[in-house]
């Protein structure tokens, strides 16, 4: 018997709403949160190879979590735009789109990403 948990649950679910759009040579912003960093990387599907990451433990930010989280995006977006990627697919994972997961998008959006 195979049994899953809720958190492996929303998170297939969200990939599989992914997996369509990313054929179309998109790039795939994913997330991880972790209870004291905030981790995100741009990986290109197709080949199953990350392009840009940024983090807020290599960063050695400030902070409280979610002023953290929107400085990472906006590093992300600064490395993704000057490796020359622009458009890309948000993979929030298991997590909801709120707090910390939500600040690391907006600063993303900031920073120069669409998606």
């Amino acid at each position: 018997m195979n049994v899953t948990t809720a958190i492996e649950r929303r998170k297939l679910r969200t990939r599989r709403k992914l997996q369509r759009p990313v054929a179309s040579g998109r790039l795939r912003l994913s997330v991880f949160r972790s209870s004291r960093h905030i981790y995100a990387q741009l990986i290109d599907s197709e080949r199953g190879h990350t392009v840009v990451e940024a983090n807020s433990k290599n960063l050695k930010l400030s902070g409280n979590k979610t002023l953290q989280a929107k400085a990472v995006g906006q590093a992300l977006a600064e490395r993704a735009t000057a490796a020359g990627f622009r458009d890309v697919i948000f993979d929030r994972g298991a997590y909801r789109y709120h707090g910390r997961v939500k600040a690391l998008a907006e600063g993303a959006r900031e920073g120069g990403l669409n998606f």
